[in-house]
């Protein structure tokens, strides 16, 4: 789908030098002289490179639609994560680099959405939240519940986070996994 270049907004993907590019944040600029153009900052979704481009309201450029779909995480084989179709029951092998460091919340049948661009997968949301068990934690200090402090502790995916200190070693809490912050405990 064509659009003009003035009308690209944050979240849009699109097509641009041989690539899929999402933008990130976008100015519009009007000088003195010349017509207004918009001012995009842009992301390589396979690369990550940035890239700061101009464009005019009477360019166009290509928008891409990216199919979202849900899977199922099925198992880990070495640096390759599997995951299922929830519609069509294929399985797909995507590199663990893929995902990143969010890896490790990756939980047997959890689900999570797949972006595809022709068949290729292009990005991945994982679950906001995630229950785990702790599996260590320095133990309470008497007095220190009054305060606002947390104390570090490692969940059993191996994964440090920080946790208020009445949290014990064996119990379970919900951490969201977007930035690795403790919300509550697990019911």
């Amino acid at each position: 789908m064509k659009i003009n270049g003035n009308e690209i907004r944050p979240g849009n993907v699109i097509q641009h030098k041989d690539g899929l590019w999402a933008a990130v944040k976008i100015q519009a600029v009007k000088p003195g002289k010349g017509g207004a153009f918009a001012q995009v900052e842009l992301k390589n979704l396979e690369t990550g490179q940035k890239l700061n481009e101009r464009f005019r309201a009477t360019e166009t450029v290509e928008r891409v639609r990216l199919e979202q779909k849900d899977h199922q995480f099925l198992y880990a084989e070495g640096d390759k994560l599997v995951f299922m179709d929830t519609d069509s029951y294929e399985q797909i092998e995507i590199a663990e680099d893929f995902v990143g460091e969010r890896a490790a919340f990756l939980q047997d049948g959890m689900t999570v959405i797949l972006e595809m661009h022709e068949g290729r997968p292009i990005g991945i949301s994982l679950p906001e939240q995630v229950t785990l068990a702790i599996e260590e934690t320095e133990p309470t200090v008497k007095g220190q519940t009054a305060a606002s402090s947390y104390k570090p502790a490692k969940l059993e995916n191996g994964v440090r986070v920080m946790v208020p200190p009445f949290i014990e070693t064996g119990e379970r809490v919900v951490i969201q996994t977007e930035d690795l912050k403790y919300l509550r405990r697990a019911d």
